[in-house]
């Protein structure tokens, strides 16, 4: 299915690109009933609008939480959903957006950034899109979850350094933040206590150790309550401790 437009609370009918283009927290207080600062003068219309959205578990207009679970590079959403049954939590809806292309961005989430757009922008508006849905169902950001493998951990925590607040739940597994070394960190906002995760190698090809320690200080200073796991000789692959423990963030908001 395709995510295209949301009922606000008033009655509106908003486009999912004009939301994303506002950005996440400014969407939220439009939800709020506060009021919109302004309209933005363009909407996205990049290469991951307008592709599938997936979803597995719990209907969303049933489900106690939702987990925006995100593919890495070569993969799908179908097959990231496969995580859903290895989480194995009742009451969850999982929502896993489709990339163009299985791919997020194209070069590696070190380089230049502007060397990723219009995929790296793209994706985050996906991200935002999605959210969006979730919280047309009514379910709180602080029953939410975002959960990325690879690229898809890269794309979710970049997002969520971007539009901190108190979420249900952050999980990146092998991944960190988007950038070259030396990109500003200087991300407002607060996570305001959010449990975050962190799960890598510790000699992953494709992630730096150095990049996810780097990731776990900045979600730290933006408030975030941040656990990292540096694994031993660990492949690029999720292992079964950090099964249990995003298990275990699960099991905190839906009692």
């Amino acid at each position: 299915m395709t995510v295209d437009t949301i009922l606000v609370s008033d009655g509106r009918v908003a486009d999912l690109n004009t939301i994303a283009t506002w950005g996440y927290q400014a969407f939220m207080a439009c939800v709020g009933g506060n009021e919109c600062m302004s309209e933005p003068s363009h909407s996205i219309h990049g290469p991951h609008q307008g592709q599938p959205l997936l979803a597995a578990g719990e209907p969303l207009d049933r489900a106690r939480a939702a987990m925006v679970i995100v593919h890495g590079r070569g993969a799908s959403a179908e097959s990231i959903l496969d995580l859903a049954i290895e989480l194995n939590q009742s009451g969850w809806a999982y929502l896993a957006p489709q990339a163009a292309g299985n791919t997020w961005y194209p070069h590696s989430f070190l380089a230049p950034l502007a060397s990723n757009e219009p995929g790296l922008s793209s994706g985050l508006a996906a991200l935002t899109n999605v959210l969006a849905r979730v919280a047309q169902a009514g379910i709180p950001q602080e029953r939410t979850m975002l959960l990325g493998f690879s690229q898809g951990a890269c794309l979710a925590l970049e997002f969520v350094a971007r539009n901190a607040r108190s979420y249900g739940g952050v999980a990146g597994l092998s991944g960190g933040l988007i950038g070259p070394d030396g990109t500003p960190r200087d991300y407002p906002g607060s996570l305001a206590g959010t449990p975050v995760f962190l799960g890598c190698s510790d000699v992953d090809f494709h992630v730096p150790k150095e990049r996810v320690q780097l990731t776990a200080e900045v979600l730290q200073r933006l408030g975030g309550k941040v656990t990292m796991r540096l694994y031993p000789g660990m492949g690029h692959t999720v292992n079964q401790d950090e099964i249990d423990f995003v298990r275990g963030m699960m099991a905190t908001l839906v009692v």
